[in-house]
């Protein structure tokens, strides 16, 4: 085992949350070290390097593992799943059943759910929101108020920002729409 729930709880939405202690060194973790929060244990797995720092908060169904990490004050809920090397930190909000992996990065006050799924080197931020089906893939950016969602795929370079709005079954890639 990697780590143990503590008795040091908080409430989040009406659900109790338990902060977690790291069992043995990994990774970049010490044994000893505090961690995030969780609801039970199965939202963080045993195995592999992925951690929850700081007051981030895990939830309900949802699940990191591999090399996964959440900082700040992020939040995971529902059946959201956050795998391989993620990074999700700041105040961003992973929910629904959206699914981080790779090396994708969120923060800021990005909102991800719904069926979402971001992937590769992809990278979301600000207020930017992804949700319905909509898939972010490759090297492409989503930053600002940007809104991607339906059927939407945006991927390679492409990189959205500003106030768009993209939806349907709009594919972008290798363009920069501001």
């Amino acid at each position: 085992m990697k780590f143990e729930l503590t008795k040091e709880t908080i409430t989040e939405s009406g659900i109790k949350l338990y902060r977690i202690r790291a069992l043995k060194d990994f990774g970049d973790v010490s044994k000893g070290d505090l961690g995030g929060y969780v609801e039970k244990e199965k939202n963080l797995s045993q195995e592999g390097n992925s951690w929850i720092y700081d007051n981030a908060k895990i939830s309900d169904n949802a699940m990191i593992s591999d090399d996964a990490k959440i900082y700040g004050n992020a939040k995971i809920f529902d059946d959201a799943r956050i795998y391989d090397d993620a990074m999700i930190f700041g105040y961003a909000w992973i929910f629904g059943n959206a699914t981080i992996s790779d090396n994708a990065k969120i923060y800021g006050n990005a909102r991800i759910f719904d069926n979402a799924t971001k992937y590769d080197d992809a990278m979301i931020y600000d207020n930017a929101r992804i949700f319905d089906n909509a898939m972010i893939f490759g090297n492409a950016t989503i930053s600002g108020d940007a809104n991607v969602y339906g059927n939407s795929w945006i991927f390679d370079n492409a990189t959205i920002s500003g106030d768009a709005w993209i939806s349907g079954n709009a594919k972008i890639s290798d363009t920069t729409t501001k």
